[in-house]
């Protein structure tokens, strides 16, 4: 989707001395891979296709940014700050948009002309701007005409604009046209082209993402998408000996059709609890949710550790291989 321009006076750029781009640090306090995860990249194709910088599916038509997920609303509840990406200038801010879900009624035809939300823009040397975008209502710490060093907060990662789930979309714009941080200077049509503005300890720098396990954990039930993207991994307590049963789940981002999941769990002592072999996905999948788990036998569950195993493989070779486990006493 396009983002509007935020709404607010602008201010004249005020640049570095020197004209170099400079490099990003992580705009965002979480740890990649841990606590956030890529969700989207920028669209390379100017078409209504879509493409991202690897030649891979990873965005969506027009989409002018990086989008940076968090687990769940649980965590954007706790407060996650958004981080200035760069020194610069704050040039607009804008703030007031309530922080409802766009699959809320009403809410996709009262967010159209403010899509990006509560949000903000800085000017940096060498023509570049950095675009905040669904920020939390009244988090905003940082005003027009203010000069931020990079890894400044700004505020806090909300649900406001057009955005279905907490994450901050950055966009970035060299001489007013949009550029894609990981693939700068890149050839129309090139995979992997460019280079990376991102800082070498960005967490950013990095290969690219094929696909991510962005939330696991143990139920005592039925998991259901809406309770991870509310609570994560904690939507449930943790399973007991007389629990009414021992269920694995995991929700991942960004797999491809044809991807080949397994989940497996395993019973102290290593026998097979439950095997969930799931048929190849249909089509590309934003999010997926997997589960296995068993009921409770009628002498209890034993005490001590279930493992449970998750494998995502692509033409054969597996891209996402993850263990966990929980304790039962």
């Amino acid at each position: 989707m396009k983002r509007g321009l935020i709404l607010a006076t602008a201010l004249p750029l005020l640049l570095a001395a020197g004209g170099d781009t400079p490099e990003l640090v992580l705009p965002i306090a979480c740890e990649l891979g841990r606590s956030c995860a890529i969700q989207n990249y920028v669209d390379a194709d100017p078409s209504p296709a879509a493409r991202d910088w690897h030649c891979g599916g990873r965005t969506y038509d027009q989409h002018s940014g990086t989008d940076i997920r968090l687990q769940s609303m649980a965590q954007q509840r706790r407060g996650v700050a958004v981080l200035a990406a760069a020194a610069g200038t704050v040039l607009r801010v804008r703030d007031g948009v309530p922080d409802i879900s766009v699959k809320a009624a009403g809410q996709q035809q009262a967010v159209e002309a403010i899509q990006c939300g509560n949000g903000l823009v800085i000017g940096h040397a060498g023509g570049l701007e950095t675009q905040y975008c669904h920020m939390a209502r009244g988090s905003i710490a940082v005003r027009p005409g203010q000069r931020v060093a990079a890894g400044t907060p700004l505020g806090k990662v909300g649900l406001s604009g057009n955005t279905e789930y907490p994450h901050l979309h950055i966009t970035v714009r060299k001489d007013g046209a949009v550029i894609d941080p990981f693939a700068f200077g890149a050839k129309p049509g090139q995979c992997d082209g460019g280079r990376k503005l991102w800082a070498a300890g960005s967490g950013l720098a990095q290969g690219y993402q094929a696909g991510q396990l962005l939330n696991s954990g143990f139920a005592t039930g039925p998991v259901t998408m809406a309770a991870v993207q509310e609570s994560g991994a904690d939507q449930q307590p943790s399973p007991s000996r007389d629990a009414p049963a021992i269920v694995a789940f995991v929700q991942s981002i960004g797999l491809h059709g044809g991807d080949l999941q397994r989940l497996t769990v395993t019973a102290p002592g290593g026998a097979v609890l439950a095997d969930n072999r799931a048929a190849p996905l249909d089509r590309d999948k934003a999010q997926t949710i997997l589960f296995a788990g068993k009921k409770r036998p009628a002498a209890g569950w034993s005490a001590g550790r279930y493992a449970a195993h998750y494998r995502v493989l692509r033409d054969g070779k597996a891209f996402i291989d993850q263990r966990f486990s929980v304790t039962v006493r």
